[in-house]
């Protein structure tokens, strides 16, 4: 029996030396906090780094893997390579299974789990895989809906449950059976009070995902709320810094050209830390190319150029082919912008609004009207004195085609929107409505959308609920979907929904 006695010893030591070393745990310590700072800033190198240190020297920890997730999130949304996307996506279910051997009394077993498959709902939207997207989507949702019933006091939960609740609040009618089937119940104002909430915490994990939390915080704001003015004060009152944090210097630019603001937006690209830590990213350029673009710049030309000639991906690549031949179709340039126009055909996707449009358009021989065109790209880069100028002293009698006045109605309603005049405003947006609301271009629709805006500032919620509807109701015309969300969006803000 002495002879078995080493043995038996030995085998007791490695069952319980093997648990002991097997056990993983959830260490945000200061090392993981600062690789997330640096990856949430975009520079996912230095990131990387951190987190390879961390593994290293604490090999049981989750939380590297559970960041890492964040750096191929990043990649992937914003240039949409798929070459990347085939390489990175087997990491998904790694860290997916890495999780479940985490401690389930920890509240970032099913949290982590939850971002996880948000951010693969998010890339799966620019890869075009929907179907996956939605699945991930509602995996998501319920996760963090049960990380809040087993941990209510982790503030993170609000952060993404608040988000998706509020993004649900969107989906259109006509798609009830979708959010049904994915068992998600959409609300924009709970949602909204959810996020608010989790701004306002002083905890640890509030000041640690604050900066993703603005980042959503301010995108549903901007789209859901429709709080412009609102969404532009919050930025200027937290002191974003948009030089050295690229994920809000994008935010400022993209919220900055799609409200009419496109010299605020050129400035911040200019201003921005050029240093090599950052992520490249063309989107940079596609954004540069717009703000000139809307501002008739002769510049804008190289910007968008380089875009089409460096982005690997699909998302606004027709829209921008479109931006690029109109902008060569004002210069006189006929052959580039016919040139433009064959590549909308062949490259990029109609997955998104503004490309279908694009390809629909570049299906066709007719080209915008100049004049109209020029005031079109002058309004939407907030140079509204001299798109009016370009206006002045005309009206529907001034064009021949139904298509021209068309949106010659609504685009005078528009710019007399802009300046405050709502009055004149109405005029013409209900014009625009007279003349195509059963037609297949979006401007009756559009200007029932903006009739409604106007009536909601006034406080009058009914009538501005009756102009929601009004768009709603107009069928099978361009951007659709997205116009009827907007609507949507207004109803459930005027009924307090």
């Amino acid at each position: 029996m002495k002879s078995l006695r080493p043995a038996w010893l030995a085998v007791l030591l490695v069952l319980l030396y093997v648990p002991l070393q097997a056990q993983k745990v959830f260490d945000f310590n200061d090392r993981c906090k600062q690789a997330y700072h640096e990856i949430i800033q975009l520079k996912l190198n230095n990131g990387q780094q951190l987190l390879n240190v961390e593994k290293t020297q604490h090999p049981n920890n989750l939380i590297p893997y559970f960041l890492e997730n964040y750096i191929d999130f990043f990649t992937l949304f914003f240039n949409e390579d798929p070459a990347e996307f085939k390489k990175r996506l087997p990491n998904r279910d790694t860290r997916l299974d890495l999780l479940d051997e985490g401690p389930e009394n920890s509240p970032f077993l099913l949290f982590a789990r939850s971002v996880i498959h948000f951010q693969w709902a998010a890339v799966r939207v620019k890869f075009g895989n929907n179907w996956d997207a939605g699945w991930e989507f509602r995996r998501s949702f319920l996760q963090v809906k049960n990380n809040q019933q087993l941990f209510p006091n982790f503030a993170p939960n609000s952060l993404y449950a608040g988000t998706m609740q509020a993004a649900a609040g969107t989906i259109p009618d006509g798609y009830k059976w979708l959010s049904s089937l994915l068992g998600i119940n959409g609300n924009i104002n709970k949602g909204m009070t959810k996020l608010s909430s989790f701004l306002q915490g002083t905890d640890e994990w509030s000041t640690l995902f604050r900066d993703e939390a603005i980042f959503y915080y301010c995108y549903l704001k901007f789209y859901l709320v429709n709080d412009k003015p609102g969404v532009f004060q919050f930025i200027d009152q937290q002191h974003l810094d948009v030089v050295n944090h690229h994920l809000f210097a994008y935010l400022a630019v993209n919220l900055s050209r799609n409200s009419q603001q496109a010299e605020k937006a050129e400035q911040i690209i200019t201003g921005l830390n050029t240093s090599p830590a950052y992520l490249a990213m063309p989107v940079w350029d596609m954004e540069m190319g717009y703000a000139k673009v809307h501002h008739l710049d002769p510049a804008a030309a190289p910007y968008l150029e380089r875009f089409i000639n460096t982005f690997k991906g699909r998302f606004f690549v027709k829209d921008v082919l479109q931006k690029l031949s109109w902008h060569y179709y004002l210069q006189g340039d006929e052959a580039k912008a016919n040139s433009c126009r064959q590549k909308i055909l062949t490259m990029g996707t109609t997955d998104s609004e503004s490309d279908k449009q694009a390809q629909k358009e570049a299906t066709t021989n007719i080209w915008p009207n100049k004049l109209l065109l020029q005031a079109r790209m002058l309004d939407d880069g907030g140079y509204f004195k001299q798109a009016l100028a370009l206006l002045q002293g005309k009206n529907t009698g001034h064009f021949s085609l139904p298509e021209e006045k068309l949106e010659f109605a609504y685009r005078a309603g528009r710019l007399y929107d802009d300046i405050g005049n709502d009055s004149f405003a109405i005029v013409f947006y209900k014009e625009a409505i007279e003349l195509g609301e059963h037609r297949k271009e979006h401007f009756a629709a559009r200007a029932a959308l903006q009739i409604g805006y106007i009536f909601e500032q006034r406080g009058d919620k009914q009538t501005a609920i009756r102009w929601f509807q009004r768009c709603q109701s107009m069928k099978d015309h361009d951007f659709k979907n997205s116009l009827d969300a907007k609507a949507k969006a207004g109803i459930a803000r005027c009924k307090n929904e």
